[in-house]
Parts: structure tokens; C-alpha cells; sequence
């Protein structure tokens, strides 16, 4: 059975096929678009567009279904030469079940096994309305956080772009950094010294911000129905919360009380002309691309916000063919220029002064540091009176640019 988001790719392939046919025949006969061929190239672009939105739409709507639907199936009976690898994996599946207990009703309600195993993974914070029972915040199991960072990689792009680091702890992290691209070696005459030059070293330091989902209050009876999955559910909902902060910041965060963010200090590759505050060229764009060395051309591709997209993907080059080209084939992306276009509507519109489309290799410009171990706190009296149960997540994040040669941003003109 063909499927919604194939059936959109066939049409968005049917549409480009007949726009590239109305071009065929006035380039194969010498001539210009006639009247007619232009209102059905417009109509075509109003479907491509159309149909485009609709596979965006569509493979949004998956990866979030594919990161909510993300259970472990732990087969029964009793394991056979298990190794180190199987023991662990027993264990987290224990500890996943005691989560999953613990969530519905409580530490009260937790038998002694599951008690141990949430008591060896709790973090005390105490809080005046909360019962003894209830007052620790506790991590949140191995395959539960994987939702929940998958879950922000889908609401802001440049998470799953960067490179990412992940430590145990959260104190402060030094990193050298060295910047040799105007170094080059000589040629060396006969019987002359070799002359010196040194590696240059610098620093930077990368904190830890701590993020919370705020809270979320659930009902008795929807903790009591076996049949809703709040173990994958809740995490899911708290990665949505964490994943719409962080985007933000990890785009235009000021750098002081949070991330600073890629686009924030990036250098502009080029700047509009005069009048151009909420449109780019085909010419800007290919400034863009060379703005950045090639070097770190093979891993680049564009960052933009969907508005800034909508933008670029009415322009045509100088035979009137629009710059993007859309996939008609699920899993492969749509490209711009031959390099692929990653949203994040973290980054800022199109408007005047505004850096609205970045390009460059985000792994090499890009630092996120992520402190293992989100936890989740459960508040089981604070509510009882509206028979709810209060839950909030939170984790410690922070990022800062690093190479600021490998990406490079088109700015807009203030007037």
C-alpha cells in the first residue's frame, strides 16, 4: 500500500518532470516561455511547493513517531554464557522496569528489588513539599534518555549536526585550541639553518547549563492505565520542552547565563545589497559557499530557518531552473547548490541585520557538551488534592563555537 509521504514524493517527482519539460521545449526551440507556459510553470511551482511542504511535513511527523515508538523488547528465560555486555543490558532493562514502576506509584509502591535499584540511582534534592518518599530526583534509564535526546534533535537541527560530548560531570571543560591555517612550510636553500615557527595554542571553556522541562502534572487515573506507555511517553514530552530551549540557544544563545550560540558571533561569508533585508540572491548564495575553504567544503552544508528556506527555494539560476532541487526518494534529502539544507527554526527569519542562512561544517564549528545522566523528579504530594502527580525533567547542557572558519553565515543588509 502506497503510503502518504510516498505519494507526496511521486507528486513532487511528477511536478519537477513537467516543469523541466515546459523548459525543455523553449530551450530545444530558441525561444522564450510563451504565456501559456508560464501560468503552467507557475501553477507547477505552486504544487512543487505544495508537495515539498507536505514531505517535510510528513518526514517531521515520522522521525517524532519513530522517537516516541522507541520501546526495548527484552526476551524472557534465562541468559546463556551471558557476558559483560549481556549483564549490563539486564541491568538496564531492570532498572528501566523499576523506572517505569516507580513513575506510576512511587517509591511506596515499589517492591524491594525495585526499590534498591532506584535508591542506587537517586540524586537527593529535598523540597519542602514534597513526601521523603518522593523527594530524590533519579536518572533516567540509558534507552528512556536516548528518546529524549533524539526528541531534541528533532526540534532543533543543529544538535544532531555538532559535535556533541558527553561527560559524567559537569565541571567546567578545558579544551587547546590551535589555528594553523596561515602557517605553510619553505623551501630550504643549501647549507642554510631551517628558521623557526612556532604552534600557536589557545584555550576554551565550556560550562554546564541546567535545563528543565517545567512541570508536567499527570492524572491518577492515567498513571493507573497499564495500556499508556508513560515510560517512553514522558520522556518524549520532557525531550520536546528541553529540545525548543536548547534550539534556541544553540542558534542565537548570547553566551551569558547560556549557550552562545552558532549563529550568534559567526562571521559574515556575505552581506546583502542595499534593499535586500528579507530576500538572498543566487549570487550570495554561491559568495556563501566560497566564503568557506574548501577544505571544509566536503562535510558543509546549509543551516537555515524554514522562512529563510522559503526564500531561497523561489530563486533560479540564469536559465530560469530553481536552485532547489527536491528529493523524489524517501530518506534522501533535498539539496540546495548540491549540498544538503538542515531547518532549525532556532535561527533567525529573514528581517534586517538578521544572520538568516549559514553554511560551513557544523561538526567542526561547533561544540555541545552534554552531562550524562538526565533525571526526572517526581512530586506525589504537592498535587493530590486535584489527584495529580507533578513530574518535571531536567539535564545540563552548554555549547560554544569552535573553528570559526568552517561556517559562515549570509547576513542581511540593516536597510
Amino acid at each position: 500500500m502506497t503510503t502518504l509521504l510516498q505519494r507526496a514524493l511521486d507528486k513532487r517527482a511528477s511536478t519537477w518532470s513537467q516543469m523541466q519539460e515546459i523548459q525543455a521545449r523553449a530551450e530545444s526551440e530558441g525561444r522564450d516561455l510563451t504565456a501559456e507556459e508560464r501560468a503552467s510553470w507557475d501553477a507547477a511551482e505552486t504544487d512543487l511547493t505544495a508537495a515539498s511542504q507536505d514531505v517535510e511535513r510528513m518526514e517531521r511527523m515520522a522521525r517524532m513517531d519513530a522517537v516516541q515508538r522507541n520501546t526495548v523488547v527484552v526476551a524472557g528465560g534465562d541468559p546463556v554464557d551471558e557476558t559483560a555486555e549481556d549483564r549490563h543490558a539486564s541491568q538496564e532493562a531492570a532498572y528501566r522496569d523499576a523506572f517505569g514502576a516507580w513513575a506510576r506509584r512511587g517509591m511506596a509502591g515499589l517492591g524491594d528489588e525495585h526499590r534498591q535499584l532506584m535508591s542506587a540511582n537517586e540524586q537527593e534534592i529535598r523540597a519542602g513539599a514534597t513526601s521523603p518518599a518522593s523527594a530524590g530526583g533519579y536518572l533516567i534509564p540509558t534507552e528512556l534518555l536516548g528518546t529524549m535526546t533524539e526528541t531534541m534533535k528533532a526540534y532543533g537541527g543543529l544538535l544532531g549536526l555538532a559535535n556533541v560530548i558527553t561527560t559524567s560531570s559537569g565541571n567546567t571543560l578545558n579544551w587547546p585550541t590551535s589555528d594553523e591555517t596561515s602557517a605553510k612550510g619553505a623551501i630550504l636553500a643549501e647549507n642554510q639553518p631551517i628558521t623557526e615557527s612556532d604552534v600557536s595554542f589557545g584555550q576554551k571553556s565550556i560550562g554546564a547549563h541546567m535545563y528543565t522541562s517545567k512541570l508536567v502534572r499527570l492524572s491518577l487515573q492515567l498513571l493507573q492505565d497499564s495500556a499508556f506507555n508513560l515510560e517512553t511517553w514522558l520522556p518524549a514530552k520532557l525531550g520536546e520542552r528541553i529540545g525548543r530551549a536548547v534550539a534556541e540557544h544553540l542558534a542565537t544563545g548570547t553566551g551569558t547565563g547560556q549557550p552562545e550560540g552558532l549563529f550568534t558571533n559567526a562571521v559574515a561569508g556575505v552581506t546583502g545589497a542595499a534593499g535586500q533585508v528579507d530576500s538572498v540572491t543566487y549570487d550570495n548564495l554561491i559568495d556563501l559557499i566560497h566564503s568557506i575553504d574548501p577544505a571544509y567544503r566536503s562535510s558543509a552544508g546549509f543551516v537555515t530557518s524554514d522562512m529563510a528556506l522559503k526564500a531561497v527555494r523561489k530563486l533560479k539560476d540564469g536559465q530560469g531552473r530553481p536552485l532547489w532541487e527536491p528529493s523524489v526518494q524517501v530518506g534522501v534529502p533535498s539539496s540546495l547548490l548540491g549540498y544538503g539544507v538542515t531547518i532549525d527554526n532556532g535561527v533567525p527569519a529573514p528581517a534586517a541585520s538578521a544572520k538568516s542562512i549559514g553554511f560551513g561544517d557544523v561538526r567542526a564549528a561547533y561544540v555541545v557538551r552534554q552531562v550524562a545522566g538526565g533525571q526526572l523528579m517526581r512530586l506525589a504530594e504537592r498535587y493530590a488534592e486535584y489527584l495529580q502527580v507533578g513530574f518535571f525533567g531536567f539535564m545540563r547542557l552548554d555549547a560554544k563555537p569552535d573553528d570559526a572558519s568552517a561556517f559562515k553565515v549570509y547576513a542581511h543588509p540593516a536597510t
